[in-house]
């Protein structure tokens, strides 16, 4: 499953079946934050956020921004995984 980095929309995405997935965010203060993850029901229980939010993050951490989360499930996610957080 290919990720799609779009730097003008500020989006990862990820389509499956047809069906879209993706991560949204904003650049600030030497953050990345993700603003919003989103993917629908027929492709969800298939790893596609986890899969969106870290690529998101490593983008990040490859640009020299700190990861951060203003989406419920980016929180979350930071949250299971620490080594993004202590970035």
């Amino acid at each position: 499953m290919e990720i799609i980095h779009d730097p003008d929309r500020k989006t990862f995405s990820m389509i499956i079946n047809g069906y879209t997935g993706y991560v949204s965010y904003q650049i600030r203060n030497g953050k990345l934050d993700i603003l919003h993850t989103v993917v629908p029901f027929q492709i969800g229980g298939q790893g596609v956020a986890s899969q969106l939010v870290k690529a998101a993050y490593d983008y990040a951490i490859n640009n020299c921004l700190k990861p951060s989360a203003t989406c419920s499930y980016a929180i979350i996610w930071l949250q299971r995984h620490p080594e993004y957080r202590d970035q």
